[in-house]
C-alpha cells in the first residue's frame, strides 16, 4: 500500500516567511537587510535591575581581589598584590554600574 504524495505547497513556506520576518522585526532584528527602527527592551522591574547591577559592582571587586589574593600566594607578596587588584575590581564594578544605568 503505497500512498501518493502530496505536491508541495507553497503556500505555508510563504506565511512562515511572512511569520518569521514579523517576529524579527518585532525583535529588532535585520530583516532582508534594513535593520529596524524598533528595538524593544525587556521590561524588568526595578529591584531586578538594581540587583543586576549591585551583583555586578560586587562581583567585579571580589574577582579583583582574589585574582590579587592569588597573585600574593603565588609570589610571597604581602597583600600588595590583593590590594591593587582589589582597587582594579572597584573600578571595572564603577564602570558596569555606569554602562548598566546608561542602558536603562
Amino acid at each position: 500500500m503505497t500512498k501518493k504524495r502530496q505536491p508541495f505547497d507553497t503556500s505555508a513556506k510563504d506565511d512562515l516567511e511572512s511569520r518569521l520576518n514579523d517576529l524579527n522585526k518585532r525583535h529588532g532584528r535585520d530583516v532582508n537587510g534594513e535593520q529596524s527602527d524598533e528595538i524593544k527592551k525587556p521590561d524588568t522591574s526595578g529591584m531586578a535591575q538594581g540587583m543586576r547591577i549591585a551583583s555586578e559592582f560586587v562581583s567585579a571587586i571580589l574577582v579583583g581581589t582574589a585574582i590579587g589574593y592569588g597573585i600574593d600566594w603565588i609570589f610571597g607578596v604581602a597583600s600588595l598584590a590583593m590590594i591593587s587588584f582589589m582597587l582594579l575590581g572597584f573600578v571595572a564594578g564603577v564602570l558596569n554600574v555606569v554602562r548598566a544605568a546608561k542602558d536603562m
